[in-house]
């Protein structure tokens, strides 16, 4: 499995990059999503977001960030094992707690993955000693700043921002770095919430340089292959349009969150419900269901694509198959504990991952922390006035 991941890599590295030109699905790993709550809700949360997550979904929810710091924590697997994603996160409130900074880091790689160029002599004999291992991965950094939009109005907005740089590498041959910016808004009206995340905003250039060997270059060329010096890659705009409302009756320990999110591409077609040769459109959505902000249960779709049915041998019919998320969160004290079970993957019979993330809410005093640790930032429809954190009523 790892020989083929890397194959593939290579494939797509090698093969499509030696030339600068426009392609589609560039840097998916920034896709795959960070955070058992939001994977487990189909990754529709651009309305609701509201914890250290938010760097990624849209940054504009840091705002609702209640304690003094927020840490977040996740791993996942992917690929049968082969491939692991890692997430760190902080969140830290300004004075006044009118503006928040957040810092994210990234990492989803494939680790010793068999490298077998000088494996094999020239005599057709194999050298153990030269057989090494490497990895494939792709990081990303993120640093975050939201601030609340005329606090105590009715209608609460907050905007947020990313400064983004990317780094990816392929063994020692190939590295590759690129910057781009993501912008967030949210506003709360009532028991509704709206949101909108654009990323890559300003359009992200990733430029790749290469370091292969003479031994490398000559394998190459022995193969066939073009030898790559330098490529880019262009990573258009994305933009998701989220829309969620709470429900909850007087005195009820149970609350349940709808939304419903679209993404809107613009690196030309997709294989989504909606597409032309510009754009395309992803629509996902995503239930939560809270008691007395302690357990919560979670459910989501996303992913819809059009397939052909194999039993149809003029390859004209057409089904549709989508993608299915759960899970479920615990709540204990200052800790958040989050688990979904999902799949990177839209086909007949996925290899489905289990996902978990934690969430540490970290107070200045001790009595406050216990105060604030009662008020659960999730369950919540009704917001405060000064800091659009939302409060249990």
């Amino acid at each position: 499995m790892k020989r083929l991941l890397f194959s593939l890599c290579c494939v797509s590295l090698f093969g499509s990059l030696v030339h600068a030109q426009q392609r589609v699905y560039v840097n998916e790993y920034l896709n795959i999503g960070v955070g058992g709550r939001a994977l487990a809700m189909g990754g529709s949360v651009a309305a609701s977001s509201n914890d250290v997550t938010s760097g990624y979904w849209n940054p504009a929810g840091l705002m609702l960030v209640q304690p003094d710091l927020q840490v977040g924590l996740m791993h996942a697997e992917y690929f049968a094992g082969n491939s692991k994603y890692d997430y760190a996160g902080l969140a830290m409130p300004l004075k006044g707690k009118d503006r928040c900074l957040g810092i994210s880091a990234f990492r989803f790689a494939t680790d010793d993955i068999a490298y077998t160029i000088d494996y094999v002599q020239p005599d057709g004999s194999f050298d153990d000693s030269k057989l090494k291992s490497i990895s494939a991965g792709d990081y990303a950094f993120l640093v975050s700043y939201a601030q609340a939009l005329k606090p105590g109005h009715r209608l609460q907005t907050r905007l947020g921002a990313n400064l983004k740089v990317l780094y990816r590498h392929i063994g020692s041959m190939a590295n590759a770095w690129g910057a781009g910016l993501d912008l967030g808004l949210q506003s709360s009206l009532g028991r509704w919430r709206f949101g909108i995340s654009a990323k890559d905003i300003t359009t992200t250039v990733t430029a790749w340089s290469f370091h292969l060997t003479d031994q490398e270059k000559a394998v190459f060329g022995q193969t066939g292959n073009e030898i790559p010096v330098k490529s880019y890659e262009v990573m258009k705009p994305r933009f998701i349009l989220g829309i969620g409302r709470y429900f909850t009756k007087p005195d009820s320990k149970l609350q349940l969150l709808a939304e419903l999110n679209a993404d809107l591409t613009t690196d030309g077609r997709r294989n989504t419900l909606v597409s032309n040769a510009d754009l395309s459109l992803d629509p996902h959505a995503g239930l939560e269901i809270s008691y007395k902000g302690i357990v919560y249960l979670r459910l989501g779709v996303s992913n819809f694509q059009r397939v052909l049915d194999d039993r149809d041998s003029n390859n004209v019919q057409q089904f549709t198959l989508w993608q299915p998320s759960a899970g479920i969160g615990l709540r204990i004290a200052g800790l958040m504990v989050d688990y979904a079970y999902t799949s990177l993957q839209t086909q007949s019979n996925p290899l489905f991952s289990h996902i978990v993330s934690a969430r540490l809410d970290i107070f200045k005093g001790k009595h406050h922390a216990r105060q604030e640790a009662a008020i659960p930032a999730q369950a919540t429809p009704v917001e405060t006035p000064a800091s659009g954190a939302p409060i249990l009523r």
